[in-house]
């Protein structure tokens, strides 16, 4: 399936608008986090967190605040309060900061407080559709293996692709997953999602994902030097871009695509989890082609291609010369100079 055909876009040359556009993406997600910190959900804080059905309507959500400060034992003033899923499931989320003894029934008295509260202010009948109980000590240590887990996976990143590519390729690589990792926590923090289990198995998902797209480019890259010896390493990085473009926009359109219906239709739970994959993917596939491509041109600027030659396939592996390279790419739609 070609969507371009011949493509021949100067991507190299809008690297520095690029950046400037991802600077102020960061910041802003910065600046969100310095006013108003990062809104942890109860995995990480710890708490109780309880999701209520009401029968009839959902009452308001000030009604419901009230109510726990008024019966709530040490006043609502640290309790969150908020809608939960669409209109017509009629569910309230109450969270709790955990506050006593992390043992036995203390994990779960806040629960039974929070719906004699609700009860007592004559707010309808409900069920309790789920319970959710975090204490503190774990609440750290979840924290704690998530930071590890983003750290180490970053360092192997960064050491493989040193090892399979060379450096300039791994600084690259790397530099453009911690893009997208303060990218996708930017639009997190502006829309006030809660960082969660979930959001922090989708934002491992991405780097993933961003990752092997940034090394389909650079084996691209590495192949197209043998016959572009010569040629300006900002050349040889277009050219791959191009060749690999309708690749990148396929898988990358077909991804968004699922998440995209997994975030209309996978329900409240899952929300959060689509909405990190969803900008996840897009600023991923941005990323690989502006961000880990440009840093690669920074990098090497006016030392040209051989030292990349160097580190691809030896000899006895046949590659294609940039004139059979060009013949090839007619036949296929796709210009590879």
């Amino acid at each position: 399936m070609q969507i371009f055909h011949n493509p021949n876009f100067n991507f190299v040359k809008y690297r520095w608008h690029a950046l400037v556009v991802s600077w102020v993406l960061i910041l802003t997600g910065l600046g969100m986090i310095w006013v108003k910190g990062i809104p942890l959900g109860v995995e990480f804080s710890g708490g109780t967190q309880v999701v209520l059905q009401f029968d009839q309507r959902r009452p308001d959500i000030d009604q419901v605040r009230t109510a726990l400060d008024r019966n709530f034992p040490g006043g609502g003033q640290n309790v969150v309060v908020q809608t939960y899923g669409a209109e017509a499931q009629r569910s309230i989320l109450v969270r709790v900061p955990h506050t006593g003894k992390e043992s036995g029934t203390e994990l779960t008295r806040t629960a039974d407080e929070i719906q004699s509260a609700v009860k007592a202010a004559s707010l309808g009948a409900f069920k309790v559709a789920g319970t959710e109980v975090v204490g503190p000590v774990v609440g750290q240590e979840l924290t704690s293996k998530g930071t590890w887990a983003f750290g180490l996976s970053l360092f192997f990143i960064l050491l493989y692709l040193w090892f399979r590519f060379e450096l300039s390729f791994a600084v690259g690589a790397t530099v453009a997953t911690l893009h997208d990792i303060l990218i996708t926590m930017a639009f997190l923090m502006v829309f006030r999602y809660e960082m969660s289990l979930n959001i922090i198995a989708a934002l491992l998902t991405m780097t993933g994902y961003s990752t092997n797209d940034t090394i389909v480019i650079f084996d691209r890259i590495r192949e197209n030097v043998r016959g572009m010896r010569k040629d300006n390493i900002k050349d040889i990085v277009n050219v791959a871009v191009n060749q690999t473009l309708n690749r990148t926009i396929i898988t990358g359109g077909t991804a968004l695509l699922s998440v995209i219906a997994l975030y209309f239709f996978g329900g409240e739970v899952l929300r959060g989890f689509a909405f990190t994959m969803i900008v996840g993917i897009i600023t991923g596939t941005y990323s690989s082609v502006f961000i880990a491509a440009a840093i690669v041109t920074f990098w090497r600027h006016g030392r040209g291609a051989a030292r990349i030659a160097a580190s691809a396939p030896p000899p006895g592996v046949a590659r294609p010369t940039a004139t059979a390279r060009q013949r090839k790419g007619s036949r296929n739609g796709v210009r590879a100079s």
